[in-house]
């Protein structure tokens, strides 16, 4: 984290012990999110008497990440009633744990990465057998077959064309997917 933690604590006598707990659990978090800039934890005693037996726990954690702070909040009044601070501490970070996870997720589905694409020659035409290879710039020559070309254009492929392909491994070495013709790609630009 680039701030250190903060833990405050009211109407509850401050315990090593304790805080050790709340240490161990935000490296958990850490290590299920590493871009976590900081964490606030709160604990309180919500009889107003740390000494009260009876007293319940209220735990609240304010977790900031690049752009966002999670915040998690176990109010006895509408969770559990957690006479035990440390099973508070728990629930409370199990719920975090949750939230940060969907907040990765999230993450997740936001940040797709594509395939590069790349451009190559039709070297060889077999369209007996419904396959080909390409002849890329780097002289390696890739095997593509009829249906990994895009729209049904495997017909009208000429030994010399460029196509653009996505390249990818397959059972006898590297393979071409997605082959699509340059003179698919001019006309699909030329009519927007």
């Amino acid at each position: 984290m680039q701030k250190p933690l903060q833990l405050r604590w009211h109407h509850v006598d401050p315990s090593e012990a304790v805080a050790s707990h709340v240490r161990e659990h935000v490296s958990r978090l850490e290590r299920v999110y590493d871009r976590i800039t900081g964490c606030a934890v709160t604990l309180e005693a919500t009889s107003g008497h740390h000494r009260h037996s009876g007293s319940k726990y209220r735990i609240r954690i304010e977790l900031s990440v690049p752009g966002r702070t999670l915040v998690v909040g176990r109010d006895p009044m509408k969770a559990w009633a957690h006479s035990d601070l440390s099973l508070a501490v728990n629930a409370a970070f199990r719920e975090a744990r949750r939230q940060l996870e969907d907040h990765v997720r999230r993450l997740d589905a936001r940040v797709k990465t594509h395939a590069p694409v790349a451009v190559a020659t039709i070297a060889r035409l077999l369209p007996e057998d419904g396959y080909g290879f390409l002849r890329t710039p780097d002289g390696r020559e890739i095997y593509f077959h009829e249906r990994s070309v895009l729209h049904g254009e495997f017909p009208r492929l000429r030994i010399g064309g460029e196509v653009r392909f996505v390249e990818e491994a397959g059972d006898e070495g590297p393979q071409a997917s997605t082959v699509t013709p340059e003179h698919r790609r001019s006309a699909s630009a030329g009519a927007v």
